[in-house]
């Protein structure tokens, strides 16, 4: 190789033996036995095995410091064989160490055990934390799906094309981090949320088939699958398409990215549609986990005559769990502790056991007539568990679904093994604010409503659909997407049911607006998060593991002390006064 080594620390094997071999590395640890030093020696490929024989040459050594090691390579004998390494069956026997960098020795924690230290340590040495192979290997696993997918869409007919990071601030969307201008006094840039109106641009601009793995800014609160500050998506879209042509392609992209990268049994295409309605109620989210079995029912019906004053007057819902005969009180009173804790006022709950016998706290206000009709409804079985849950109707949705999922993990009901997608469709246009009490757009207003103008026309806006639709996997949103609304009679319209006036458009929306008055093509694309599909694939819970340099969860760069302090003088040169 060059100066340093000949090979790196994971390529070494039995047929390199007899060769005279340099390696460089980091001491990942040091084992003394008695006047013989054994070293593990760690690089980005892997580790090997450096025997020192001379006690001189490994004097002062310590974890993490970097050397070069140059000496005979050696096949191990027998007992001292390692499988659990690549390089496990070689040993390099050291006749010269080199010091290249010098370690502290008080190490803020142990490299090899980083993802246990606490967030805020790990974050501010993040360089020691991404030494550890766990850790280091995701980052590696995000560069091959991140090359992956450019190769797939290039394959696919897309062209790569990057859009602008500084561009204006949107009235739409999340809260965007906004940059002062030098050169225009009291003006403002934005780092976009998403490229959105300039993929819409490259449509009628006449590019086919766009895409680029795209930086979006949006200054929002942290989550487990939702990085602060700023994260990365595969933003593509397509002129003369339709729904289901974006979905096409969608499901063959994600299908070979999980089936390439992954083990675990995908859904293969085409994927399941879910309309929006359907998945609220049979989910009680819009980012249903597909791996769990179990479904909610409206039995809100079923309950009108019945004569239960809990149910009186409210939705109700109820989930059929299998394999619960058998359980202990306490399974059941753990459960209605859980819905009392998500804020729940109880959660009922019967069992079927044999004969159709019922048993459980609300059996005794079931009827016979009412016991078999519930029996038949739900195809209750013996050992069934039927648990109930009644709330208001805004709540009712997330109710169920928290208790659905809870369930699905208590009862092993989710299979860990697979990777399930489906599209939630048919999301409504419009909804109602719950400040305001004023119609708003649910979704990405740029959508065409399905129908177009005629609904826009005849229909209550709370009844519009909309060709939007989300991409969910194992429960986590991977994307959204929409046929884009391209004509600006539509999208004039669109505006004017959620409050906008033509004045308004032509001044916020400018560009979309004047760019759909000189032909602009049917057009549509969607988005899936890097980041979330790293995530996923790398089996964790938190998108920090899958980002080189993320913020904490209150949105500070903690290595390099982010946000800070700025001179006056650069206040000055922004024309930039901060107030108390």
């Amino acid at each position: 190789m060059g100066k340093y080594r000949t090979h790196n620390c994971g390529e070494l094997r039995k047929e390199h033996a007899g060769q005279e071999i340099m390696l460089a590395g980091w001491v990942d640890t040091i084992r003394d036995h008695g006047g013989v030093a054994f070293i593990d020696l760690r690089d980005h490929y892997g580790i090997t095995q450096v025997v020192v024989n001379d006690e001189e040459l490994a004097k002062g050594l310590a974890r993490e410091y970097v050397i070069s090691a140059r000496g005979l390579l050696r096949e191990r004998e027998g007992g001292a064989v390692n499988p659990a390494l690549a390089t496990g069956d070689v040993e390099l026997k050291a006749d010269s160490l080199t010091v290249l960098g010098r370690s502290n020795h008080q190490l803020p924690f142990d490299v090899g055990q980083s993802v246990q230290t606490r967030e805020e340590l790990r974050l501010k040495y993040r360089f020691l934390d991404l030494r550890n192979p766990a850790v280091h290997e995701n980052i590696v696993l995000r560069s091959k799906v991140t090359s992956f997918l450019r190769s797939k869409m290039e394959s696919l007919g897309f062209t790569e094309i990057q859009t602008p990071i500084l561009t204006s601030s949107s009235p739409e969307g999340a809260r965007d981090y906004i940059v002062p201008s030098r050169k225009h006094h009291g003006m403002f840039y934005a780092l976009p949320q998403a490229p959105q109106v300039f993929k819409q641009l490259l449509m009628v601009s006449g590019f086919d088939r766009y895409f680029q793995i795209a930086p979006c800014f949006r200054d929002e609160d942290a989550r487990a699958e939702r990085s602060p500050g700023e994260f990365y998506q595969l933003d593509f879209e397509m002129s003369f398409a339709t729904q289901e042509d974006v979905f096409t392609v969608a499901e063959e992209v994600m299908y070979e990215t999980f089936t390439r990268f992954s083990d675990k049994k995908v859904s293969p295409p085409p994927f399941a549609r879910i309309p929006f309605a359907q998945s609220m109620l049979e989910f009680g989210t819009d980012k249903p986990d597909l791996r769990n079995q179990l479904r909610i029912r409206d039995l809100t019906g079923f309950f009108a005559d019945v004569d239960f004053a809990p149910f009186k007057n409210k939705p109700v819902r109820g989930i059929a769990a299998p394999g619960c005969s058998g359980l202990p009180r306490s399974f059941f009173d753990k459960m209605v502790q859980f819905a009392t804790d998500i804020g729940m006022k109880g959660l009922g709950y019967i069992i079927m056991g044999s004969n159709a016998e019922i048993k459980g706290p609300i059996a005794k206000f079931l009827s016979e007539e009412k016991r078999r009709e519930l029996i038949g409804t739900l195809s209750l079985k013996e050992g069934n568990a039927l648990f109930f849950i009644s709330d208001a109707p805004k709540m009712i949705d997330s109710m169920a679904g928290q208790i659905r999922t809870e369930l699905g993990a208590r009862l092993g009901l989710v299979n860990e093994d697979a990777f399930e997608f489906c599209y939630i469709t048919d999301f409504p246009m419009y909804g109602i604010n719950e400040e305001t009490g004023k119609l708003e757009f649910t979704h990405n207003p740029f959508s065409m409503p399905q129908g177009e103008m005629h609904p826009l026309e005849n229909l209550d806006p709370l009844e519009i659909k909309a060709f939007q639709y989300d991409i969910v996997c194992n429960g986590v949103e991977l994307s959204s997407g929409a046929v884009r609304n391209h004509r600006p009679d539509v999208m004039l319209k669109a505006f004017e049911i959620a409050g906008y006036t033509k004045e308004d458009i032509e001044s916020k929306f400018s560009a979309l607006f004047n760019a759909f008055h000189y032909g602009a093509p049917p057009h549509a694309g969607m988005a899936p998060g890097l980041d979330r599909i790293v995530m996923l694939l790398a089996g964790q819970e938190n998108l920090r593991e899958v980002v080189a340099f993320p913020m904490t969860g209150n949105a500070q760069d903690l290595l390099l002390g982010a946000p800070g302090s700025v001179t006056e003088q650069q206040l000055r040169e922004v024309h930039i006064r901060i107030r108390d």
